[in-house]
This record gives C-alpha cells, structure tokens and sequence, in this order.
C-alpha cells in the first residue's frame, strides 16, 4: 500500500510539474536569454531579482528539461508548508529546499542545507534579496546567504538571471495573472575570489545582476 501511494504521489507531481510548465508557458511565453552562458549540464546556483511569486516558477520552466530535472528552488519553508496542498507542490512538485525565515524558530543552518542540497549534485534557484521587491529600486540589498554559500562551495558556478516582465504578469495582491511576454536573461558566471571581502563579493553579484537589466532586455 505504501508502494501504491508512493507512486500515486510520484505520479500526481509529475503530471502537475507538467501543468505548470505549460501554464506558466500560456501565459508570460517566456524566452530564455543566454548572453554569458549555455544551458549544460553544469551545477550552478542561479541567482535572481525577486518581484514576483512566480519568479523561480519562471526560472525552472525555461531551463531545458535535463537541467530543470536537476535543479531545485530555495524557497520559505513558513510559505510553502501553510497548507497540504502548496506543501505538496514545494516538496513533490519543485523538490525545493525550504528555508525557516525566522531566526527564532529555525532547527537548520539555511547555509547547511543548500550546500547539503548542492553536495548531493543538484543545481539551486536562489534570490538573494532576501524577500520580493515591490519598491521602485531594479533591487534590494542582497542578504549574506549568497556571499556565506559562495565561500562554502566556492567551485560552484553563480549565474545572474534578470527577469523582465513577471512583476507586471502577477502584481502583488492579484490573483489572476495578466499575459505578458517575460524574457529571463542568463549572464556570465563569477564565482568569488580567495581573499574577497563580503561587501565587495555582494556588491559585484549585484552588479552582474543589474547589467543584465541595463542591457536592454528590462522593458
């Protein structure tokens, strides 16, 4: 019986990955850019601005399936477990690595868990502003997580990935998205230097994030 719904549940999150895909795909008709990378099958922590929900969404469903295959979100564990449903989707669906956002309550190290995530040979999707941008700045201070993980697995290629359009697709507080062309742009990777200081590493992530937009790929 175990056996049975192990592969009852296998098989509804596949079928709702698929869903997904083709939804997000009817909606924004995404198209990848790849300025300063290919798509191989190389581990890579993609880090990305955040103004929408449906960011990683985005990210996971342009990726080529080989990769997509490989590749998990780091999302908040306090979101995503408030119900069973959206705690099936991030687990079974997403296979995401979920992070207790609050200090107080958390039993695991954040950094701990996506280096266990990359040791294992999976790729992260990773927004390193912490929580969504509804300001009116292209991006938020980046948090330390990126720096902290970059030092912790230092072979691991980071790659910026600027997305246009999503915030317009799903404002804050809708609920029906409006379809809207989005383009994801892929850039070069870095990967942080022996003796580079956290504000220095920060600053440059930043940089490469915001030179994608400033590529006239933000509309």
């Amino acid at each position: 019986m175990n056996l049975l719904k192990a592969a009852f549940r296998s098989a509804a999150a596949l079928a709702l990955g698929k869903a997904i895909i083709l939804f997000a795909r009817f909606v924004t008709a995404p198209r990848a850019l790849w300025l300063g990378i290919e798509p191989m099958p190389r581990q890579r922590v993609y880090f990305a601005n955040h103004t929408s929900n449906g960011d990683f969404v985005l990210i996971w469903t342009v990726l080529p399936a080989a990769l997509r295959n490989r590749t998990r979100p780091v999302a908040a564990l306090d979101y995503w477990l408030t119900s069973p449903l959206r705690a099936f989707v991030g687990r079974d669906v997403f296979n995401a690595v979920l992070i207790d956002r609050r200090p107080e309550a958390r039993t695991e190290d954040p950094v701990a868990q996506m280096a266990a995530a990359l040791d294992e040979g999976s790729s992260l999707i990773l927004f390193p502003e912490g929580g969504r941008n509804s300001s009116e700045t292209s991006l938020l201070p980046f948090k330390s997580g990126l720096y902290h993980l970059a030092r912790a697995r230092p072979q691991v290629d980071l790659v910026p990935v600027w997305i246009s359009n999503l915030n317009h697709v799903m404002p804050k507080g809708q609920i029906i998205p409006v379809p809207l062309i989005c383009t994801l742009a892929f850039g070069a990777p870095i990967t942080i230097d022996a003796n580079e200081t956290k504000e220095a590493f920060l600053a440059r992530a930043s940089a490469s994030l915001l030179a994608l937009s400033q590529n006239g790929v933000d509309q």
